[in-house]
């Protein structure tokens, strides 16, 4: 019979690691329609996959890829307008967030950042030993930059991280916003962007020629389409990326993955005609909840919605999982309690999604 594991060796993990709990997405399961992950209902279209196909076999497996993908690296500089040197690719800007722990925070550091925000932020926070200061939205749940503000003049952090447009409530901080918040902040600011494609408003690129305590984070995950390759980037001065490279782990990027990423920056037209068919889907998504009696929708700048119903969300969320629909259930953040989000997915998807919920809110 094997050995219990001891609580002296489990007091050996450090105690900011054992406090934390997987990042696991809940309710999942097998079901036709999934709506739960924001993620772009459109795969690689068959004809670039083929263009892929002679790249695959000229690949050798049996070598390391480069230390840092420098070609990716190029491509995405080019694309953002920013200079040689500016652009970090990590294997998602999931993993590059821990590089900012990594980075910039000590033990019993403060972090401002708005709440509710994805829980990834704080979990990585508190991992790395810091405290974060969390900022609680107005009433329509639109960030309180006046509040965000006042907690950086009062405890002077390091780090302010915001994300725009916010997941999970799709709302966007306007650029003016934005700049008061780099203003105020004598540390870096780190701006997250996975979903600006989406966005009317400018991208924070735009505030790094003037103020170099602006760090961005991109995603390829979401208009894109390609969540199931881990590719993303951050963007800042060449100085600040020069230090922050030296915390990298060599080889983060397989050779597929870089291909993949290259190919799409060339066919860019794709990108964009995805993320025109999701926004036109989320508009159309948006319309159609709200014609719902009892149906509460709250207007959105992503590839997704909260929505609040007289349900339970749990229970609704069974309820649509047992019609062939999973979305997510978002009461988890105490800001969003009774809510649920939805992604929006193709017109067949958003229909059967929309026909399930009702034919739930009229038993």
């Amino acid at each position: 019979m094997a050995q219990p594991v001891s609580e002296h060796l489990l007091g050996l993990i450090r105690p900011e690691v054992r406090a934390q709990r997987p990042y696991l997405v809940p309710g999942a399961r097998k079901v036709p329609v999934k709506l739960n992950q924001n993620e772009s209902p459109f795969d690689l279209p068959s004809d670039l996959k083929k263009e892929l196909l002679d790249t695959f076999f000229q690949i050798h497996f049996n070598r390391y890829p480069d230390e840092q993908p420098g070609r990716l690296i190029a491509a995405l500089e080019e694309r953002s307008g920013v200079q040689s040197g500016s652009v970090i690719v990590g294997n998602g800007s999931n993993e590059l967030t821990y590089t900012l722990g990594m980075c910039f925070i000590h033990p019993g550091d403060r972090v401002v950042i708005p709440r509710p925000m994805f829980a990834l932020f704080e979990s990585m926070i508190k991992l790395h030993g810091g405290v974060p200061v969390g900022v609680a939205p107005r009433s329509d749940l639109q960030f309180d930059v006046d509040g965000m503000i006042q907690a950086i003049e009062t405890h002077q952090p390091k780090l302010v991280i915001l994300a725009t447009p916010n997941n999970p409530t799709g709302l966007a901080m306007p650029t003016k916003d934005i700049l008061r918040i780099v203003k105020a902040s004598k540390g870096f600011v780190v701006i997250d962007e996975a979903y600006h494609e989406f966005n009317s408003e400018p991208s924070a690129i735009e505030l790094l020629k003037e103020y170099p305590n602006v760090l961005v984070l991109r995603t390829l995950s979401k208009a894109y389409g390609l969540a199931g390759l881990r590719l993303g980037y951050m963007i800042a001065r060449p100085e600040i990326i020069a230090e922050i490279m030296k915390s990298r782990l060599p080889f983060m990027i397989d050779r597929l993955a870089e291909q993949v990423g290259l190919l799409l920056l060339r066919h860019y037209s794709v990108v964009d005609e995805g993320v025109r068919s999701m926004q036109k889907s989320t508009l159309d998504l948006t319309q159609s909840l709200s014609d719902m009696p009892g149906v509460e929708v709250v207007p959105s700048q992503t590839n997704f919605l909260l929505f609040k119903t007289r349900f339970e969300p749990g229970d609704l969320l069974d309820k649509l999982a047992n019609e062939g629909t999973l979305v997510r259930n978002m009461s988890g953040y105490p800001e969003l309690e009774g809510y649920l989000r939805v992604t929006s997915g193709t017109d067949e998807e958003n229909k059967a999604f929309l026909v399930a919920l009702d034919g739930i809110l009229k038993s």
